[in-house]
C-alpha cells in the first residue's frame, strides 16, 4: 500500500525528506507548502510536486503523514491542526519551542488517536546500529564515561542560513544539534539527569548561545560531559564518545565510527550493513508492522533537557 505524505517546510532538511520519499516506492508526496513562496516554487518545480497556497489546502489532500519542517515555535499549533484532521504527524527536532508547547503536541496526538514520529535520522544510521550492538555484546566492557563535544567556527553553519537559526528565541546549537545526541543517549543508556551546567550568551539578547558546558549522569550513574562552543578558531567538530574499559567508540561528524582498545591507536570502523530510514519505519508503522519510530513522548524528554541547558 502507498503511504501519502505532505510536506510543510521545504528547507535543506525538508528537501532531504522529499528525496527519501521520492526514492521509496511505497511513498507518494501529495502536497508541499512553505511560507517562502519563492523557495516553495523552486522545490515544487525541481521535483515536480503539487505546491499548496496554505496549510489548510495541504490538509485537504488527505495525507497519511504530514511532515513539519518549520521553526520550533510553530510545531505545536501545526500539530494540533494536523492531528485534529486525523493525520499522523512527523516533526523535526526539537519537538517544540519549550516543554509547555511540547506537552500540547503530545496531548494533541493522544486525543486524536494518531501516530507521531520525530526526525532523528541517527537512529537509522549504521554507525549507531554498530555502537548499539557493541554495547549489547559487552565489547566495550564497563562503560566509564560518555562525552559530547560540538565545536563550530561559524553559527549558523554556512549552508544553514535562515532568519531564525541564530536567534536566541528559536535557534542555536543546543536546539539544533544537541537533540540528536541527547536522544541517542536516552536510546542507549535510558536517559540522563543534568547535575550542573553553565550556558553563555552574547550581550545581544537576540543572538543564540556561544558556549555551554554541563555534567550529567545516566540512570545507571554513568557520568556524561556535555560541551559546546561556537565562534571558535578551529575546524567544525561533532563527537559523541563512549569510554569503556575494553574499548572506546566515537561517532565523529555524524557518519564516522572510530574505536580504540588499550594502548592501540584509534582506527576508523568499516561498516557493511543495510539499514532502513525514517520514512521506511513510518510506512511500516501505519501498516501495523514493527518499526523503530521515536514518538513525541520521547521527544518531550529531550525537550526537557534542552530547556534545562538553555536556562
Amino acid at each position: 500500500m502507498t503511504t501519502k505524505i505532505a510536506m510543510i517546510g521545504t528547507g535543506v532538511v525538508g528537501e532531504r525528506i522529499i528525496n527519501q520519499a521520492l526514492a521509496n516506492e511505497n511513498y507518494k508526496i501529495v502536497a508541499v507548502y512553505d511560507e517562502n513562496n519563492i523557495r516553495l516554487q523552486e522545490v515544487a518545480d525541481q521535483y515536480q510536486l503539487p505546491a499548496m497556497s496554505s496549510v489548510d489546502e495541504l490538509l485537504k489532500t488527505k495525507p497519511d503523514w504530514v511532515y513539519i519542517g518549520t521553526p520550533p515555535a510553530s510545531h505545536a499549533s501545526l500539530t494540533e491542526k494536523i492531528a485534529s484532521k486525523g493525520f499522523h504527524v512527523l516533526s523535526e527536532k526539537p519537538l517544540a519551542h519549550d516543554m509547555t508547547e511540547g506537552r500540547k503536541m503530545v496531548e494533541a496526538v493522544h486525543e486524536a488517536g494518531v501516530k507521531s514520529a520525530m526526525h532523528f535520522p541517527m537512529m537509522y544510521s549504521k554507525e549507531v546500529r554498530t555502537l548499539k550492538q557493541a554495547l549489547a555484546n559487552g565489547e566495550l566492557g564497563e562503560v566509564l564515561r560518555i562525552e559530547l563535544h560540538v565545536q563550530f567556527p561559524h553559527w549558523p553553519r554556512p549552508w544553514q542560513q535562515n532568519p531564525w537559526i541564530a536567534t536566541r528565541e528559536q535557534g542555536g546549537f543546543i536546539r539544533e544539534i544537541f537533540p540528536h545526541y541527547l536522544q541517542l543517549t536516552n536510546h542507549l543508556f535510558g536517559g540522563i539527569d543534568i547535575v550542573s551546567h553553565e550556558t553563555i550568551h552574547p550581550n545581544d539578547v537576540k543572538v543564540s548561545e556561544t558556549s555551554v558546558i554541563g555534567l550529567a549522569k545516566t540512570i545507571d550513574d554513568i557520568p556524561m560531559l556535555i560541551s559546546g562552543m561556537a565562534g571558535i578558531a578551529q575546524q567544525e567538530l561533532i563527537e559523541y564518545k563512549v569510554y569503556g574499559t575494553k574499548k572506546t567508540m566515537t561517532i565523529r561528524n555524524w557518519s564516522e565510527l572510530w574505536e580504540s582498545t588499550v594502548d592501540m591507536e584509534e582506527q576508523r570502523v568499516a561498516i557493511h550493513m543495510e539499514t532502513e530510514n525514517l520514512l521506511q519505519a513510518c510506512h511500516q508503522l501505519v501498516q501495523g508492522e514493527p518499526a523503530l519510530v521515536i514518538p513525541f513522548e520521547e521527544g518531550l524528554k529531550v525537550q526537557y533537557w534542552i530547556d534545562e541547558l538553555l536556562s
